[in-house]
């Protein structure tokens, strides 16, 4: 899709076309608002901003949607199958990484009451499994910030590819 055809959408369909990038239905609908968009980077400045104001409320909502890290996630909608995209890196060959990012999700949940976000894509699985015990050590409140600091990412990666 192009952002003169995302442009061309009526509202419903423009929401519904970036609703993957990211379990927030606001964020869809001022992103399907503020049309029509001049380019790509219009976009993706505009959308960036409406992000940037993303809180721990939002956090948790975005959040049901994303499966743990070194988990694959269930269902054949577009986000689903993007998360198992992204997440490719964790192969179910290594039994051991597997294993220690279970364990480290655990400990995350345990310490911060929600699921481990980080962006995936680009990233190996032992980098992944690495960022999760540094970020075990964060206080809730760091924590928080590079949470949303990574569904930012997630959501604007997503974003941009959808009109690639």
């Amino acid at each position: 899709m192009t952002p003169e055809q995302f442009n061309q959408l009526s509202d419903a369909e423009a929401r519904h076309a970036i609703a993957h990038c990211v379990a927030l239905p606001g964020w869809c609908s001022e992103l399907a608002a503020a049309r029509p968009y001049a380019s790509l980077d219009t976009l993706l400045q505009h959308a960036a901003g409406v992000a940037s104001h993303w809180d721990g409320d939002d956090l948790a909502q975005a959040l049901s949607a994303h499966p743990r890290i070194g988990e694959r996630a269930a269902g054949a909608g577009k986000e689903a199958a993007l998360s198992r995209q992204e997440q490719s890196a964790v192969s179910d060959d290594n039994q051991l990484l597997k294993q220690a990012l279970h364990s480290g999700n655990q400990q995350y949940e345990q310490r911060f009451g929600r699921v481990f976000l980080i962006r995936a894509k680009g990233r190996s699985g032992e980098e992944m499994l690495a960022e999760l015990q540094r970020r075990l050590a964060n206080d809730p409140q760091q924590e928080l910030q590079e949470a949303l600091t990574q569904l930012r990412e997630i959501t604007l990666l997503r974003l941009q590819e959808s009109f690639q």
